[in-house]
């Protein structure tokens, strides 16, 4: 993580300080000012200018005006945004850390800092000049008078699962293959202390996971079946809530092979979902909330190698039933089937699965939110819809109707992976449906996951969407 979060309890004269105002609350920040600075000052704000930097002496000061919001969601996101802003201006400046001072009275802290570590995300690795291009700003310092250390370490814990995430889609398949996505949660299971448990192909093959190893079949390489599990002693759940991840480390969509401009040239990032949920799982068990849940990540990468499965043939699943495939480009639901079926073991409370299935949920919704569907309850598509929006990790519910099933149906098998030309996420979800028998929902972020150009505080590439969305749900689910 580029930033890191640091509680103080006072600044000095020599700290850069971010000042955080409404319009009309200069008198709050004015001591801060010279005479001849608050006139500057003032006269911005006379002309609705709401971000400007004021060098001293030993220190610069950055003035940020918040526009007041209809609603608190609206409010932080407009924070947050405002705060990625900065980035442009610390960097600029090679301020290498600086205290934030809140004058709205809204407490803000958290959604400007959520701002500026997300915004402030660097993905180096592979460039020769890494140091060069590295963002000076390494700390924002937080007053313990407007947020505690407590939520301070909570913060950074968040935000370390969100840049774990999103290395994870950064990083190319010359690097992240199947085998060595399951490493990279080893890693993290040991800074977070959650179990970790990898399947090889020798025992997914004893298990039968036939849905995972046809994907697997054009690859040269094999793939893995990983399960994380974090169950503290005072868990509130007696049944754990069981997450699924596609974790299809590349797609070249097999033998129903995908055009390479705007869409193959990408494609590393079609383990997003895996990506968030294994982010998830982090910040949970870092910070220790006290839910029993697992999470599970059937991963390979979709290659037209020689024996790759084709278009015609029918897999026998690893819960025994048979599907026509009909597009191997429709591979994720292949693999987040045996996934599925797989959580049935645990008798689970409940199962939520994330992937970037389908185009379609992309066209409906582009990069702003997710498409979710399920079985689960109402209460728990509201508490799910209202992390969401708490985080800004957006949801549309999308129908289960039972007529989107006949366009699954078959004349060899049990099933078929592809729908009709229309609804192609629902289908989707219908499919994966089939492979349920519990409390499920189905989260489709293929929009959401990875963008071309940044938006605010999420940089471009990975985005490390459903991180927080999971964690502020299951945060919620334990009070």
């Amino acid at each position: 993580m580029t930033t890191i979060l640091r509680s103080i309890n006072k600044h000095t004269t020599s700290n850069h300080l971010i000042v955080l105002a409404y319009k009309n609350q200069m008198a709050a920040f004015a001591s801060l000012l010279t005479e001849t600075e608050q006139k500057i000052v003032q006269k911005a704000i006379d002309r609705d200018i709401k971000q400007l930097i004021l060098p001293q002496l030993d220190r610069f000061i950055v003035i940020e005006i918040i526009d007041a919001a209809d609603n608190r969601p609206a409010l932080e996101e407009q924070t947050r945004c405002t705060a990625a802003k900065t980035i442009a201006i610390i960097r600029k400046h090679h301020l290498e850390e600086a205290v934030l001072l809140d004058y709205t009275n809204d407490n803000l802290s958290a959604s400007y800092a959520e701002g500026i570590v997300l915004a402030n995300y660097q993905f180096l690795k592979y460039f020769k000049n890494k140091d060069t291009l590295k963002s000076s700003f390494h700390t924002l310092h937080l007053l313990e008078e407007l947020i505690s250390a407590k939520d301070i370490a909570l913060l950074n814990i968040v935000f370390e699962g969100v840049c774990a995430a999103r290395d994870l889609v950064n990083e190319p398949l010359s690097f992240l293959t199947a085998v060595q996505l399951s490493e990279e949660i080893k890693k993290l299971g040991q800074v977070a202390n959650f179990s970790v448990k990898v399947l090889d192909k020798a025992a997914i093959e004893a298990h039968k996971m036939g849905g995972l190893l046809a994907v697997n079949k054009g690859s040269n390489d094999p793939p893995t079946f990983s399960i994380l599990e974090w169950k503290p002693a005072q868990a509130v759940n007696t049944k754990p809530i069981v997450l699924v991840g596609k974790g299809v480390v590349y797609d070249t969509g097999g033998l129903s092979l995908k055009p390479t401009a705007n869409s193959m040239d990408f494609m590393k990032c079609d383990m997003a979902g895996a990506a968030g949920l294994i982010g998830a799982m982090y910040a949970v068990a870092k910070a220790e909330l006290p839910v029993h849940l697992i999470c599970l990540v059937p991963s390979t990468d979709n290659r037209p190698g020689v024996n790759a499965y084709v278009p015609g043939d029918v897999v026998t699943m690893y819960s025994g039933s048979t599907v026509e495939v009909l597009n191997t480009d429709a591979e994720g639901r292949m693999l987040l089937a045996d996934g599925l079926h797989y959580a049935k073991q645990y008798d689970p409370e409940l199962v939520i699965d994330m992937a970037t299935l389908t185009g379609s949920a992309a066209r409906a919704l582009g990069s702003q939110g997710a498409v979710f569907m399920g079985t689960a309850s109402d209460q728990t598509k509201k508490a799910l819809l209202q992390a969401g929006v708490e985080t800004h990790e957006r949801l549309v519910e999308f129908p289960l109707w039972k007529e989107y099933a006949e366009q699954l149906k078959s004349d060899v098998a049990d099933l078929k992976n592809l729908g009709g030309p229309a609804a192609g996420a629902i289908t989707a979800g219908k499919f994966l449906e089939h492979f349920t028998a519990y409390n499920w929902l189905h989260i489709d972020m293929a929009g959401a996951a990875y963008l071309h150009h940044e938006d605010a505080y999420r940089t471009k590439g990975g985005t490390g969407y459903g991180v927080q969305l999971i964690y502020n749900f299951l945060l919620n689910y334990t009070k």
